[in-house]
């Protein structure tokens, strides 16, 4: 669609970057001067704050899964392999949707992309009213996966536009800082659904009814999720609207050949083959730490807390991510990605030793403090596995989205171990494994470099 007005084409955009074109319409009143020049790259602050603003998002409701699996598992009598089917049915959607994805940046563009994906979100969450009249489990995951179906798309979206709105030397520090507005949303939501979602979890047993009893018992219970995600549809209808009305400030010159399986063949890149990897075990790894925060802190030998008391913990987790991020921004600035990437891997497998080894506050409180050194992971693997891309940025996006598929893996397989071993602390050992892996692509990423 030809631009109305002057269209300026970021000079700053070197070899290895996507071209974006700014549409600068002088009737409108979104529209604003472009910032930059030739040797420090474009610069649209307006455009950051919508992606900070979908970071924000997609994260927060997120992480409003650590708190409905809990609920969900009390209702549905679930044992932990299938209580984590929670996220299996999240994060399958990654693994189906974001090719897709990035097909539809490169024909709409990032801005119709993005309200595509509101909108997928907004259908999702209203797909709980079925959900809780039906009473039944199986379409409460039907729910999760369309709205991470919209999420996916959103995602596969914020990535490359944020890596594009800047210098490309400084893509890692801006990506790690938008992130921390993913984490504000994971901070936030958790706590307000922990009051607000396990604040009305019943002290019926649910394993104690049968037939219509327990069907009304848990379309009663459910009620209060589904609440919950009506306030978010409507949230989500609003930014759509908003993010609509700014559907043409972007026209993205990108590469339109080839088919959506094509978009593999970056997998013949090593060094974005291991990062696309290390994606996989890092949602993995995070997520199903996430997930059972609230029964790790119930136990008895760690706090022995109220299931609603141990939610209002989960935000220190995914806080510690908030603050890792703010700083991540700076030091990434500074310091080799990788090098960092290294040592927050180890760092992280440190601390699940630590908390697997011993019990009470120390055991609880290392294990919250991973969500420090998760927080620079995602943006650090991005950017090193991304690097040089070029017009198949988009491409490389959705093949690395489909990696989040990991949070749909690895933690029913820790579930599935806690519940062989009988124990937490030692289901641990699966999400240190991922880290280690991740270690040791930290190590190469900076060897790799070296040699470059």
């Amino acid at each position: 669609m030809p631009a109305r007005g002057r269209t300026v084409i970021p000079a700053g955009q070197r070899k290895g970057t996507a071209r974006v074109a700014i549409n600068m319409d002088t009737s409108s009143t979104t529209a604003q001067a472009a910032q930059g020049d030739a040797a420090h790259g474009y610069d649209a602050p307006d455009l950051r704050v919508f992606v900070f603003a979908l970071f924000f998002i997609f994260g927060g409701i997120t992480s409003l899964n650590d708190v409905i699996i809990p609920k969900l598992k009390e209702l549905f009598t679930l044992n932990y392999a299938q209580a984590l089917l929670v996220q299996s049915a999240f994060f399958a959607a990654y693994a189906l949707f974001s090719l897709p994805a990035a097909a539809i940046v490169r024909r709409a563009g990032y801005m119709k992309t993005a309200t595509i994906g509101l909108l997928t979100m907004m259908a999702g969450c209203l797909l709980f009213i079925p959900a809780s009249r039906s009473a039944t489990f199986g379409v409460f995951l039907f729910a999760l996966f369309v709205l991470a179906a919209g999420i996916t798309v959103v995602q596969v979206v914020a990535n490359p536009l944020i890596s594009l709105l800047g210098r490309p030397q400084t893509a890692a520090s801006r990506l790690t800082f938008a992130q921390a507005f993913n984490s504000l949303g994971t901070t936030i939501f958790p706590y307000v659904g922990s009051i607000v979602i396990l604040g009305g979890l019943a002290t019926v047993d649910a394993s104690t009814l049968t037939g219509a009893a327990l069907d009304a018992y848990r379309a009663a219970e459910t009620q209060v999720v589904t609440n919950t995600y009506i306030g978010l549809a409507i949230a989500l209808a609003v930014v759509a609207a908003v993010v609509w009305t700014k559907r043409n400030r972007l026209q993205e010159q990108q590469d339109h050949t080839g088919s959506i399986l094509h978009a593999f063949t970056l997998l013949r890149r090593p060094r974005f083959a291991m990062g696309t990897a290390c994606i996989f075990l890092y949602v993995g790894a995070e997520v199903a730490i996430g997930s059972l925060i609230v029964n790790y802190l119930m136990m008895p030998e760690t706090l022995g807390l109220s299931d609603q008391a141990a939610g209002k913990h989960v935000p220190f987790y995914w806080g510690g991510a908030l603050i890792g991020r703010f700083i991540g921004a700076y030091v990434l600035a500074r310091v080799s990605p990788a090098k960092v990437l290294a040592g927050v891997a180890a760092g992280a497998i440190a601390l699940i030793l630590v908390s697997a080894n011993t019990v009470g506050a120390v055991s609880a409180w290392s294990l919250l403090a991973i969500g420090l050194v998760n927080s620079i992971m995602f943006p650090t693997i991005f950017s090193l596995a991304s690097e040089g891309l070029g017009k198949r940025s988009a491409e490389g996006s959705g093949v690395i989205a489909t990696a989040i598929v990991g949070g749909a893996v690895v933690p029913p397989l820790t579930g599935a171990l806690a519940d062989a071993s009988g124990s937490l602390h030692l289901a641990l050992a699966l999400p240190a494994l991922c880290y280690a892996i991740i270690l040791a692509y930290g190590i190469y990423a900076r060897r790799s470099v070296a040699v470059a």
